[in-house]
């Protein structure tokens, strides 16, 4: 029994130190690898900062499959890069290490390779090292150049300091491909890449079919609805290199990700809650659906996707939703161009750009060419003014109706379209005064009935104290500056008779306008903030909410919800939007400003009589549905002090 103990002693060591490795990931010491030293697949690399980490995975958890990939640190299932995602290593041990040439390697217990970095340099002393930005660098040991980084060849996710897009010195093209499944992350059906051949954009495929794409990125604001440290990085130069990327100052846990089902999603983690938030998702819904409605088609998208034909065109017979021209005698004398306003412009896959290059130049360009569809005039940043012309197709172009989105598209049509459109201007002018004349004659007659019948002679309501106290509206003007962008001229989506209004967000993700006053009508400040006090109350499915204040030194701000499709007057008197309003959601806006009215005149505490109505004051939310607005700015800021009897401030 006493010879028994010493073996049994030692098969128990060999045990446990066969058992270790099969639970236990060790982190070696410090950010790198080196020649001679390689990690094998219980053991990983982390960053300095202890950002992110390097190391062996296998999706799903306990399956033979082994990847080596990149992740979170402290994050856990975040993986943000795969070296082998195609070729797993199945039942066997890993390691990395480093080739005769100085390339990292990635080999199975036999020594059979399943990955490598193929850089075409060779070095002798190597070291590859995990930065805090999540990018794996190759390099000479005495050197800061990389010979080969892990952020030029991306998975599914795109981290901020890196590149979508093409380099000539390269040759790269990087763009995201999809995981398989989200337990399998070999390469998968989706890609999210930038389209350099013409106008650059950036489009989803699956394989080789466009599934839908962004906005040609010349000027518009890639920053919106992120936070306030986003930036981003435009490269044009069709020589050498055209490219975009993002950094995010106010949280580096931000990723951009082309998921497996085909939506492109940016998350950022939330220190909080302990878990990552969706910012936006870009997908294939609605409007997006790439070509939906055909050549010279058209979708807008107020309520849902629906198709019609660019002005000087109809639709196809049949079955087919494409549209034709009406008349198709086209290039000839009398040729010109109709303008069609925000709209998302048509893809421009193989068109022609031409820098330096005006409006009225870029117009002439295209009338010299019978090919010429239409063209756009952009200016690039840092670069200046350019032009460009479509010869081939106008497919994918949409409506848009969001603030500070839409460009303006000249679509060349024939002599015939301009003395049609004339006709009908003169036909229109005939018919539609005397309605608008009837219609304003009846509400002035409504008005002074309701008035009458009641025997109102002073609208004022004497209330002694808001039930609202004064702390739950003032905002402060830090939180304010912060929603606007310090009232940056990008989110500036307005300009009133009371000052100009911006647009916002807050951090608790809500939209907001912020109208900036221009003066006040010298009343007390305890007298005005009374009085908004008051007007917060009126709460109706038909008037824009007061949400809050703002008094600093001279300046006051009024804090209003945001209105996504802005003021009736914008689709009334647009000759493209104008489409977009049947006679159904007309007599749901007229129905919805009549409910807003009688409760302002009749159903509310608060007697009110608007005094400045018009389309202009009418704000349509996302699902265009009016509310009515500035019911009071006139009086609470002196503008016609003698309009009525009523002393007090009655309105938002």
């Amino acid at each position: 029994m006493e010879n028994l103990t010493p073996r049994f002693n030692f098969l128990c060591l060999i045990f446990f130190w066969t058992l270790v490795p099969l639970f236990l990931r060790r982190s070696i010491a410090g950010n790198s690898i080196k020649a001679g030293e390689p990690i094998n697949d219980t053991q990983s690399i982390v960053s300095a900062a202890q950002k992110f980490e390097l190391g062996f995975f296998s999706v799903p958890k306990g399956s033979s499959f082994k990847y080596l990939g990149i992740w979170y640190k402290n994050i856990p299932e975040t993986v943000v890069w795969v070296a082998n995602r195609d070729n797993p290593i199945v039942n066997s041990s890993a390691t990395l290490n480093f080739s005769g040439d100085g390339n990292l390697v990635l080999v199975n217990q036999t020594g059979a390779a399943f990955w490598s970095s193929n850089s075409t340099i060779s070095v002798k002393t190597p070291v590859a090292q995990l930065l805090d930005s999540g990018n794996l660098v190759l390099k000479d040991s005495g050197s800061e150049i990389p010979l080969w980084q892990s952020f030029d060849y991306p998975s599914d996710t795109l981290l901020p300091g890196m590149k979508l897009g093409w380099e000539s010195k390269t040759g790269l093209t990087r763009k995201l491909t999809s995981w398989r499944s989200p337990n399998d992350p070999s390469s998968g059906e989706f890609s999210y890449s930038l389209n350099t051949y013409g106008l650059p954009q950036f489009v989803v495929r699956k394989g080789n079919k466009t599934m839908f794409r962004g906005w040609p990125w010349y000027d518009h604001d890639f920053g919106q609805g992120y936070g306030n440290g986003f930036t981003y990085d435009l490269v044009y130069d069709a020589a050498t290199e055209i490219s975009y990327s993002y950094n995010d100052s106010t949280n580096w846990r931000t990723r951009i990700v082309m998921d497996s089902g085909g939506s492109v999603q940016n998350y950022e983690w939330s220190d909080v809650e302990k878990e990552w938030h969706k910012s936006f998702t870009f997908d294939g819904v609605g409007c997006n659906d790439y070509d939906l409605c055909g050549n010279f088609g058209v979708c807008s998208s107020v309520v849902t996707a629906s198709c019609g034909c660019l002005d000087g065109f109809k639709q196809k017979s049949g079955k087919d939703i494409s549209c034709v021209r009406k008349d198709p005698d086209i290039c000839r004398a009398g040729d010109g161009f109709k303008k069609i306003s925000k709209v998302k412009w048509p893809d421009s896959t193989g068109e022609l750009v031409k820098m330096k290059l005006g409006i009225q130049n870029c117009g002439a360009e295209c009338l010299k060419d019978c090919s010429c569809l239409a063209y756009g005039t952009l200016e690039f940043p840092n670069i200046g003014l350019g032009c460009i012309t479509w010869s081939h197709k106008l497919i994918d172009v949409r409506f848009v109706p969001e603030v500070g989105l839409g460009d303006d598209l000249y679509v060349r049509v024939a002599a015939s379209e301009f003395e049609s459109a004339n006709k009908k201007r003169r036909i229109a002018v005939v018919v539609v005064v005397p309605i608008i004349s009837a219609i304003i004659f009846l509400a002035l007659a409504g008005g002074w009935f309701i008035i009458r019948r009641r025997g109102r002679a002073d609208n004022e309501v004497a209330v002694t104290e808001p039930p609202i106290q004064e702390n739950e509206l003032e905002m402060p003007i830090a939180v304010i500056e912060a929603a606007t962008d310090n009232f940056s001229a990008s989110n500036k989506i307005g300009e009133g008779g009371f000052g100009p209004v911006y647009k916002g967000k807050l951090s608790s993700g809500q939209e907001i306008a912020v109208k900036k006053l221009a003066e006040s009508s010298g009343q007390g400040l305890q007298e005005f903030k009374t009085e908004v006090l008051f007007i917060s109350q009126l709460q109706h499915r038909n008037l824009v909410k007061l949400l809050g204040f703002c008094i600093q030194n001279e300046e006051i701000l009024l804090i209003y919800e945001y209105m996504p499709n802005k003021s009736l007057d914008c689709f009334l008197f647009d000759d493209q939007m104008r489409c977009l309003l049947n006679w159904t959601m007309r007599i749901d806006i007229i129905i919805g400003i009549a409910r807003g009215l009688l409760y302002l005149h009749r159903d509310s505490r608060l007697r009110i009589i608007h005094r400045d109505l018009k389309v202009a004051n009418i704000l349509l939310d996302n699902e265009m549905k009016p509310k009515i607005s500035d019911f009071g700015i006139a009086r609470m800021f002196g503008e016609d002090q003698t309009e009525t009897k009523t002393k007090r401030v009655v309105g938002t």
